[in-house]
Order: C-alpha cells, then structure tokens, then sequence
C-alpha cells in the first residue's frame, strides 16, 4: 500500500467534505481533489464509508497534536476557556468544524461513519477530562463534579457553539462570555479562605444529598 496515496485520499477527503458538503462527496470528488484516480479509493480503503470514517480519525489525529502542548500547559478554568476561544477561532478558518459537522450529519443516514465520528471526538475528550481532572483536583467544586462526563459536556458544546455561530454569530460570543462568567465564579470559590472552602463544601454535600 502507498502511503503517500493513501494520504492524498485522506487529505483530498477532508478538503472535499469542506468545500462541497457530505451530499456531494463521492469517489470522483476525492480523487480530484487528491489528484489520483478513484479505483484507487477503493484499492486503499475498499468503501467510500471505510475512507470518510479514516478520514475523520486522520483529522482528528492532527488537530488534536497541535493543540496537546498548549493544554497540557493549562491550570485554571479561566486558561482553559481562553484556549477555547482561540481554538475557536482558528478551527473555523481551518474547516475543521465544516468537516465535524458533514461527519456528524452523515453519521445520521450512515450507520459504519457514526463510531469513527465518535472516536475523532473522544480523541478530544480525552484532552479535556485530562485539564478539567487537574484543574478541578484542588477546587472545593472538585468533589462534585465528574472530569469524565463534564469533558463530554464541555466537547458536545464545542461542537454546538462552533455549528450554532454559523446562523447566529452573536448568540454563539454571548454564549462563550457566559461561559466566562462560570470561571470567574469557579475562581472566585477558588481564592475563598479554609473556612469558607469548608462551608461551600458542606452546603454543597447537603444540596447534593437531597
């Protein structure tokens, strides 16, 4: 197998999902795109499905190892929303979010992209519980609150808002300033004296037992 063939499909896979939509990729497309012919889509991958479910792991793959430095570099609630609003910014002039969101919808009517989108995403989940486990570890709200599923939850709305700023650009900013508001709350339980930390926590204990 070539490699430098099959990454031209997987490139040309990904260009084609941004440039023309899901509805309109097809084996010719791609193999315009990556300048080969398409039997060789087949030869390599053996569907169209096989080659947009690696595609999307491929995509995934690269985004994630440029950001994985900068989030390992992350302490606090409040870095870890201003790395999301630069992540943001730069995913959406990438195209990466136009791809997510052809696999996501694809994933709807075809079964076999639906666990490969789910990997592609759970490559970033996994970034993020790792920053919400530490961040959250020394936080009075740390023992209330799940790294696993709140990582799910903060990648989910990722998704949503990148989506959500195509139609309606406004309510996606307001929606991340909200956001930011949460963090300077958290911080703010953050930098309260034992004492206090201690009476948050209690009060906390009792809210959730009931």
């Amino acid at each position: 197998m070539s490699a430098g063939t099959k990454e031209k499909l997987l490139e040309g896979a990904l260009t084609t999902l941004v440039e023309q939509g899901i509805a309109k990729t097809s084996a010719r497309s791609i193999a315009a795109a990556a300048g080969v012919n398409q039997a060789l889509v087949f030869y390599h991958f053996g569907s169209m499905d096989e080659l947009l479910a690696a595609a999307c792991r491929h995509g995934a793959e690269q985004r994630v190892a440029r950001y994985r430095d900068r989030l390992q570099r992350i302490g606090t609630l409040a870095e870890l929303l201003e790395f999301g609003r630069e992540m943001h910014a730069q995913e959406r002039q990438a195209g990466t979010v136009a791809i997510l969101g052809q696999l996501l919808a694809g994933a709807q009517t075809h079964p076999r992209l639906a666990p490969a989108t789910a990997a592609g995403l759970e490559l970033w989940i996994v970034e993020i519980e790792k920053v919400l486990t530490r961040v959250l570890a020394a936080s009075p709200l740390g023992e209330f609150t799940d790294p696993t599923g709140l990582a799910r939850a903060v990648a989910a709305s990722f998704v949503g808002l990148e989506l959500y700023e195509g139609v309606d650009p406004g309510g996606a900013e307001r929606a991340l300033d909200a956001l930011e508001q949460l963090a300077v709350l958290a911080a703010a339980v953050d930098e309260l004296g034992p004492v206090a930390q201690r009476a948050v926590r209690h009060r906390l204990r009792r809210t959730a037992r009931r």
